[in-house]
Formats: structure tokens, C-alpha cells, sequence
């Protein structure tokens, strides 16, 4: 278009782009969106879960590095006039943990959370990833039992299912496996963490350098690369007991095999694996932690875990446990399978014109009060003809 051009709108076509990493999102595509999350969130309802909303930015501190959620170059950052240094949550737990803390530190018997909202994080290499996305959880605290661990798998087998996901796979580990081997190794808390970072990238090579490197014996560094080997059916917990010489490491797997048993009881252990290398960059998860991965989708459709010591941060010591499905990416999955494809309404369109309008809005009233979607449109005929191209009304 020349905007010089007489009698032409001008304006600046920058202004019709997005920032790189957040998109709109309209039409069908939305309303499939808000179909899934109603499906989702009726399912964490009938666990008993309530709806909770915490603000979309908080005090830096929430999700400074001692409390172990995303990398500070990762957040957005911005300042109130206070001076005050704040950032949007990119991850709701500490959020909910803060206001936990806040409203129940005196609560002795478990409370359950759920949430829906969106999410911010700063990435630079973003390889097709959105900076914004929306997140739907549950969030379990004051029970630190391994039914507990079971409830919230057996919740996002079912949240999944219900929204129409047939094939997938919710993979789970233990970090209390990999520090206890880690411990048994010598390894002191900086190379526990760098090993985390090669493991977590799958970079062996990153890993037993590092090891050479720090002195850890062969034997030593022999066990904690084997930890990346131990994942497949329930029968590697036996492997995983065998590799493991501490305490602390055996404990964890003696966690999930009762977590197992909990698993069949709910019926949905058809859906997991296990995946003792399996880490996570939150390091506020103390437990069993598990990531759903299915067809068409790179990255995690959901990743949850327990988080025993986070509350503590902010004066409440309760065990807790949770997990978050990224709607956007399950939305994308379901689309790439063709599975549980949402049907979009199609409200009655009726025309008028200026002789009958009182008329057909009395008619159209009437309809609404009986549930039925419809819309008023005048009687031009370039007005049905966008409306007919839509294909999403049906006309009266």
C-alpha cells in the first residue's frame, strides 16, 4: 500500500507485528484453547483442587537464585517507583509457595491448589520456542507421602486423556537418586552442579571431562554416567538398586516403587516410565520429578515435581508437590495428532433490516435465554458475504 496515496488510511505497519516469542492468538484456535483449559480444570476439581490466582509479577526475590527457579538473565525485569527490582513469574510454584506461606503457615492438613495463566521467559536462543505461554497446574501441600506423588500423576494422566491426548509418555525420576550418588562420589555442591548441567544436556562427553578433571575416581565416575543409562519400565528400579551403594540413593528407589504401586492402583501405570538421569534445572525439587513427553513435540508438554524445602524460604515448612502442563504445546500436539479435535460453535446469524430490527432482536433475545449463541446482522450484502466466508454461522 502507498501510504502517501490520497485518501488512503496511513499508519505505521510496525505497529501490526508482536515482539519475537509472543503471538496472538483468535477465532477457532482460541476457542479450542479455552475448551481444553475448561477440560483440564474440570478434572482438577474433581480431585478437590481450588482456583488460585498470584500476580503476574513479583518481588525479584521470589525467584532469586536461593530459591532455585529460572536463571536471573532469563527474567524479565523491570522496576516500580519505589525502586523496587520486580519480574513476571516465569513459573508459577514460587508464586504459590509465597502465598501458601502468606495465608495458611499456621494450616496443619493438606491444601490443593490449581491455576491457569501465562508464563514469561526471557530466551535467547528461542528455536521456535514462545517467550509467552499459557500454564495450567496443581499444586499439592502439607502431604509429603508417596500417594500423595501418585495423586498428582494419576491427575495429569486423567487431565491429559480428558482433553483428548491418546499417545504419550510420563517419564519419572528421582533427584534424590543422583545426589546421593553424587554425595557417595565426593562430589562437592559446584561440580554436583555442573555435572547436573551435562547430564541435563545430554553432553557425556561434558561430563566425564569434568569428572576426569575434578579427580573423582573411575569408579566413581563410572556410576554416575551409568545413572544416564537407568531408564525404560518399572523393571530398572531393580538395576538402579543394584548400581546405587548409599543409603540415600536406595531410599529414592524404594520412594518410587511405592509410588509405582500407587500408580497401578489408579490405573494409569500403562502410561509411565522411569528416567533416574532425569534432572531438572529448577533445583528447588527435592524428589520425584516427571516430564510427559509425546509424538510432534520436542519439549516437555508437562513437567511437575516435589519441592520439600521451597516453602521454607518463606517461613512455612511444608512438603508440597506439583506440576504444570504448557497449554500451548499440548494444544500443538493435539493438532499434530488429529486427537480429540475440538468442534468450534456456529451461532445463529439472524439479518435484519431497518424495518424489522425491533423484531428480530426480540427473537434474538429469546434465544439467548435459552443457551442458543446468536448473532444480530444487518441486512448489507458485503456484511453476509465476510460472514459466510467465515463458515462459522449459521444464517436465519
Amino acid at each position: 500500500m502507498n501510504m502517501n496515496q490520497p485518501g488512503k488510511l496511513q499508519f505505521n505497519r510496525q505497529l501490526l507485528h508482536t515482539p519475537e516469542g509472543v503471538r496472538d492468538i483468535y477465532g477457532k484456535e482460541y476457542e479450542g484453547k479455552l475448551h481444553v483449559e475448561k477440560t483440564i480444570h474440570q478434572k482438577l476439581n474433581l480431585y478437590g483442587y481450588q482456583d488460585i490466582q498470584t500476580p503476574t509479577f513479583e518481588f525479584f526475590d521470589v525467584f532469586s537464585r536461593e530459591i532455585g527457579t529460572t536463571p536471573s538473565r532469563e527474567l524479565y525485569k523491570f522496576f516500580d517507583k519505589e525502586g523496587n527490582t520486580l519480574v513476571l513469574r516465569p513459573d508459577f510454584t514460587p508464586s504459590i509457595a509465597r502465598c501458601a506461606a502468606k495465608y495458611y503457615m499456621d494450616e496443619d492438613i493438606p491444601i490443593r491448589f490449581c491455576y491457569v495463566g501465562n508464563t514469561f521467559t526471557n530466551t535467547g536462543s528461542l528455536q521456535g520456542k514462545l517467550k509467552e505461554v499459557t500454564q495450567m497446574g496443581a499444586e499439592l501441600i502439607g502431604d509429603g507421602s508417596p500417594e500423595a506423588d501418585g495423586e498428582m500423576i494419576a491427575m495429569v494422566v486423567e487431565s491429559l486423556l480428558s482433553a483428548g491426548l491418546k499417545d504419550f509418555q510420563v517419564s519419572i525420576g528421582q533427584m534424590e537418586y543422583f545426589k546421593g550418588i553424587c554425595a557417595q562420589a565426593g562430589l562437592d555442591e559446584d561440580t554436583e552442579e555442573e555435572l547436573r548441567e551435562f547430564i541435563s544436556g545430554k553432553n557425556l562427553f561434558g561430563a566425564e571431562e569434568l569428572l576426569t578433571g575434578k579427580g573423582i575416581s573411575r569408579s566413581h565416575a563410572r556410576m554416575l554416567l551409568k545413572v544416564t543409562e537407568l531408564f525404560g519400565s518399572v523393571q530398572i528400579l531393580k538395576e538402579a538398586r543394584e548400581l546405587a551403594g548409599n543409603p540415600r540413593s536406595l531410599a529414592a528407589v524404594e520412594r518410587l516403587e511405592k509410588l509405582y504401586h500407587v500408580l497401578c492402583e489408579y490405573g494409569a501405570e500403562r502410561y509411565v516410565s522411569f528416567d533416574l538421569g532425569m534432572l531438572s534445572k529448577y533445583h528447588y525439587y527435592t524428589g520425584v520429578i516427571f516430564k510427559v513427553y509425546t509424538y510432534g513435540v520436542g519439549e516437555p508438554i508437562v513437567k511437575g515435581g516435589r519441592y520439600d524445602s521451597l516453602l521454607r524460604h518463606f517461613g512455612k515448612d511444608a512438603p508440597a508437590i506439583g506440576f504444570a502442563v504448557v497449554i500451548d504445546d499440548l494444544l500443538a500436539a493435539l493438532d499434530r495428532g488429529k486427537a480429540g479435535a475440538f468442534i468450534p460453535r456456529k451461532p445463529l446469524c439472524l439479518t435484519y433490516h431497518a424495518f424489522d430490527y425491533e423484531e428480530k432482536l426480540a427473537e434474538a433475545k429469546k434465544l439467548r435465554a435459552k443457551g442458543q449463541e446468536t448473532v444480530l446482522i444487518p441486512a448489507s450484502s458485503e456484511v453476509l458475504e465476510q460472514k459466510d466466508g467465515s463458515g462459522g454461522q449459521e444464517h436465519v
